[in-house]
């Protein structure tokens, strides 16, 4: 092996990453590679490590490819691009960097609850536009004294179940399995919560096992009163579905900060008063990213000083 640690990077990244790789590794760019498998066939062997976003594409395919690989160091609390599983099965860890973008992406969350309820953005058009001068806007939705549900209460799904209470709402959450320690009452049927919540709020993990969780039922369960949040990962709702609802009005609203195929988002819904639109930058604060690259970093600075990680994924 090499005396300097050669890393596989898969996508580009903040500034910040360069910065803390400084010249302690050499880093392939795998994105700028115009032929993207021979590049991985070519320097398969020497990669120890692969740097990689939450999105970003580790599967099975490329794990066997890199046959020296010890490591893989996802910026970012999701890792459903990576085939964890198959990397562990080969004595390869894979670390995320939990924790540090919690309270950003919870942040963002409210603001969308907020927004769709109380309708900031149509209401900035309406005074814009002039249309106040001839008539008020109308009423709109509270979410104090009113029933919410968070599908999964991890980090993040804690952390926005806390300002939901904050801010008067009545919490209630579901899951894979109950918490005996969660702070909120459990329900375990996600279309008996949404039938009983004004609106959903979405925390949960990417990946098969929660893909179109939210499905037409779901969003009929919810109601024409009903609103949904996302800031999970785009593949947990039924986006079709969604815009079907949304377009009818068989939902109130909806706040999405995340797509099946994004960067390409469904055009219908650029024409909707009744959903709010953020670029999947829920953690994209200056701090928060800086904070998610350096525990990247320091997760592969402690792989290669024979040092425990600090935050390793746990199947």
């Amino acid at each position: 092996m090499p005396d300097t640690p050669i890393i596989l990077q898969t996508m580009a990244m903040p500034p910040r990453i360069s910065e803390r790789l400084g010249s302690r590794y050499n880093i392939i760019r795998l994105w700028e590679a115009e032929n993207q498998e021979a590049l991985i066939a070519s320097q398969g062997d020497a990669v120890r490590a692969v740097l990689t976003m939450g999105h970003g594409k580790v599967n099975a395919e490329m794990i066997d490819a890199l046959t020296n690989l010890e490591v893989v160091s996802v910026m970012g609390v999701g890792y459903d691009g990576v085939d964890v599983k198959h990397a562990a099965s080969k004595g390869i860890q894979t670390t995320n960097t939990p924790g540090v973008l919690s309270a950003e992406v919870a942040n963002l969350a409210i603001g969308l609850v907020l927004s769709v309820t109380r309708e900031i953005p149509k209401a900035d058009a309406y005074v814009r536009d002039g249309r106040w001068l001839k008539a008020d806007l109308g009423l709109n939705r509270t979410i104090v004294d009113r029933p919410i549900g968070v599908v999964a209460l991890g980090g993040i799904g804690l952390a926005v179940a806390d300002r939901l209470a904050a801010l008067g709402a009545k919490v209630t959450w579901t899951g894979p399995r109950r918490k005996p320690d969660a702070p909120y009452p459990f329900e375990p049927d996600i279309i008996r919560l949404a039938s009983q919540s004004d609106g959903l709020v979405l925390c949960c993990p990417g990946g098969a096992a929660t893909r179109h969780l939210v499905n037409k039922e779901v969003l009929d369960a919810l109601g024409s009163d009903g609103w949904i949040v996302n800031v999970a990962r785009g593949s947990v709702i039924d986006e079709q579905a969604l815009v079907e609802a949304l377009m009818a009005k068989r939902i109130w609203g909806a706040g999405l900060d995340v797509f099946e195929a994004e960067p390409r988002v469904p055009t219908a819904l650029f024409d909707l008063d009744n959903v709010v639109l953020q670029p999947h930058q829920a953690s994209a604060t200056v701090a928060t990213r800086n904070a998610m690259a350096d525990l990247a970093v320091e997760n592969l600075d402690l792989h290669f000083a024979g040092k425990p990680l600090k935050t390793p994924i746990k199947l």
